[in-house]
């Protein structure tokens, strides 16, 4: 293990509570109060990865993407995105920004360690990047038309009650759908879903 980590948010006790998990895994932590002291020193950094919050004043984690999207000249570091629980269409967003991942808050912590393993490890190469992208392909190659419905339903942040509406069908029958779709697609849960959805092309830019 090991590798670079920035936590970028205003909230004290949060950071603070990131600094010792991610410290007690191994990583060497940085942290940031604010997304504009982040970006100053961003070009002195070296390789690792961003965890910020998506909503902070001053600059906001949107922003804060929409300018190292635009740094050209800067190395690109994987971003995880953490948001407050509803805010779905604004994650979406931000992966279609260029971020890696989005946790939903309160999330657990082994999913943090292991999405920042993850991003760490795609520093090193994007040959598993491709194949991976070849199996989203096929998964959702599996889905029948009325499960791809309700899984760009889900990953546009519609409720079961709003995708029962629209395909004129019962929110228990959504259910069933969307249990289909989660297994077929092998997500543990909505936002892997969307970042499978993005890796597989189904979610426009």
């Amino acid at each position: 293990m090991g590798g670079k980590v920035y936590v970028i948010d205003d909230d004290a006790a949060m950071r603070d509570s990131l600094d010792f998990l991610l410290g007690s895994a191994g990583y060497s932590v940085r942290l940031f109060d604010s997304a504009q002291v982040f970006l100053s020193e961003h070009p002195k950094l070296e390789a690792g990865c961003v965890v910020t919050d998506i909503r902070m004043p001053g600059m906001d984690g949107m922003e804060l993407l929409r300018q190292l999207n635009g740094a050209s000249s800067v190395r690109k570091l994987p971003i995880i995105v953490m948001t407050g629980h509803g805010d779905v269409p604004l994650a979406v967003e931000a992966m279609k920004l260029g971020a890696l991942d989005f946790l939903e808050k309160p999330f657990e912590d082994d999913r943090l360690i292991g999405m920042v393993e993850t991003a760490l490890s795609q520093n090193e190469g994007g040959a598993k990047s491709e194949a991976l992208t070849a199996d989203m392909a096929a998964r959702v190659a599996s889905l029948t038309q009325r499960e791809r419905q309700v899984m760009q339903g889900l990953v546009s942040g519609q409720s079961n009650k709003v995708i029962a509406r629209e395909y004129n069908i019962s929110p228990r029958t959504v259910e069933v759908y969307r249990a289909n779709v989660m297994t077929k697609m092998q997500a543990a849960n909505l936002s892997e879903l969307v970042r499978f959805a993005i890796r597989a092309g189904i979610v426009d830019d």
